[in-house]
């Protein structure tokens, strides 16, 4: 049914946090109330930190100022009051596991002119001590940071070049000969370990993360600039120093397995599933891709499901769609995963893509679902060709909705903030355009709910994202599961992906 065109504002989603108090901001929750669950991680934790001596010692200092309250003048933004304070734990410094990672051995391969043996070689540096350390230590260690040098992240990067320099090392092998598998007369073993290399993308994040799945390991990447002591005197500073310690901070608690918030107004017995594809290889005329799936329940909570590698990508028509068989298989495996942990099935699925779903989809979600779950499908897509303006020294404010019909609507989930009295960014901000294009839901619903789930990223410390996390998460899954081949982890915890 058309409609005339409704412009609504959605109230900003609440939170709730410790002794079930809620807040919008999760600074405010965190700073006022504790973590949501603050009785399941309580007092001193161990931690793990490999990389170079020189980085771990500046590390170790840069977390005892985690512990001290870090204040600034912008009324707007909440003052950091340390990380035994905001979240009930601290880092029990004599207790902190350590693992060397040699600078020579950085540097050496920092000459490394094929980027493949370059990056392959540095997350093998960090991959195989971490390995060592879980096969002969009998000492769990929740979380790793993996504390690396500025010339990694510059180096160890899709499309990075290193200077021209007469000491560099040409350690490679043709392109023709990457991928065969004939045997060579001499120097096979070299070979093979040089043919290695091309199995994984070309980043040093996705890399390492993918390479250490199988072995459940917990990591947090550190860059020698994010960890670097400034001048605390600029005000500047000060706002993005707290602004870095929250999302440390959050991002820690949460890989140590806790709950930072949950959304505050619930719909019972709902999830949300999330679906992204990444094409695995670079040809276009190729159609293989990986389906990641995340799903994320009512209290916030979110697993982790791999779709297969299958022949999903169509080059005529650019569009992504799984086979009736994997969409049935994919849907089955999630709501298996719901009744295994809470002993009933959702009543409602939302399914959120960037794509539609044609019928072949649609009827294997539809037979994994029956007598289980109503389900609906989402399409949201991320548009820069249309934008609100108003008469005002600020842009249209977040959780501002035009909708257009029963079925489809735009929804900004950036823009004016009154809690900050400022506007999140310089640009004219750009909506989510949503459709249900599947099934029978009601948009409002679906937009309120896709606003909430834009403030569940616990990789940082904000006030909302652009994009929900159903499909910001299932992109990053899909980041690490592409970075090499044949990967089989199961299902993991989120918490292993970022």
């Amino acid at each position: 049914m058309i409609i005339d065109p409704e412009i609504l504002y959605l109230p900003e989603p609440k939170l709730t946090f410790g002794f079930n108090q809620k807040a919008i901001d999760p600074r405010d929750g965190l700073l006022l109330y504790g973590p949501f669950d603050s009785k399941r991680i309580l007092g001193p934790i161990t931690i793990g930190i490999i990389g170079p001596k020189y980085l771990r010692e500046q590390f170790k200092i840069y977390l005892k100022k985690l512990h001290a309250p870090i204040t600034n003048e912008d009324f707007a933004r909440p003052n950091f009051p340390g990380l035994e304070s905001a979240f009930g734990i601290s880092i029990n410094f004599e207790s902190i596991v350590e693992i060397d990672i040699k600078e020579d051995d950085l540097e050496t391969y920092k000459k490394y002119v094929d980027s493949h043996q370059r990056i392959h070689n540095w997350t093998n540096l960090y991959v195989d001590r971490l390995r060592q350390f879980v096969i002969e230590e009998d000492r769990n260690v929740p979380i790793w940071f993996v504390a690396i040098p500025e010339y990694i992240y510059q180096y160890g990067r899709p499309q990075s070049r290193i200077p021209k320099d007469s000491s560099n090392i040409l350690t490679t092998l043709k392109k023709k000969d990457r991928n065969t598998s004939q045997l060579s007369l001499f120097f096979q073993e070299e070979e093979d370990l040089l043919r290695e290399a091309y199995k994984f993308e070309v980043n040093f994040h996705n890399q390492l993360k993918a390479k250490v799945l199988d072995d459940r390991i917990v990591t947090q990447i550190i860059r020698e600039s994010k960890i670097t002591l400034p001048n605390l005197e600029d005000s500047n500073i000060i706002k993005l120093e707290s602004a870095k310690a929250w999302n440390l901070s959050t991002t820690l608690y949460y890989k140590l397995g806790g709950l930072p918030w949950k959304l505050g107004d619930v719909r019972n017995n709902v999830c949300y599933l999330g679906l992204v594809y990444k094409k695995t290889e670079e040809s276009n005329q190729s159609k293989n891709a990986c389906c990641a799936a995340q799903m994320f329940l009512d209290s916030g909570d979110g697993m982790v499901f791999r779709g297969n590698v299958g022949p999903w990508w169509n080059p005529k028509t650019k569009e992504f769609h799984l086979s009736k068989q994997d969409a049935l298989s994919m849907v089955s495996q999630s709501l298996d995963a719901f009744y295994t942990r809470f002993n009933y099935y959702p009543e409602e699925i939302f399914i959120h893509a960037r794509t539609y779903f044609n019928d072949d989809e649609w009827d294997g979600f539809t037979e994994a679902t029956l007598g289980k779950s109503r389900i609906i499908g989402v399409r949201i897509r991320e548009v820069n060709n249309f934008k609100l303006y108003r008469d005002r020294p600020y842009c249209v404010p977040r959780g501002l909705m035009l909708k257009y019909d029963t079925h489809r609507a735009y929804l900004w989930t950036k823009g004016f903030i009154p809690r900050f009295k400022s506007q999140i960014g310089l640009e004219v901000p750009s909506p989510l355009d949503i459709s249900i294009t599947r099934g029978d839901g009601d948009i409002l619903v679906v937009c309120k709910d896709i606003l909430g789930l834009s403030k569940l990223n616990y990789n940082t410390c904000i006030y909302g994202d652009g994009v929900p996390v159903t499909l910001k998460f299932a992109d990053s899954i899909g980041e690490i599961l592409t970075a090499t081949r044949n990967l089989h982890c199961g299902i993991l915890p989120f918490k292993h992906y970022i």
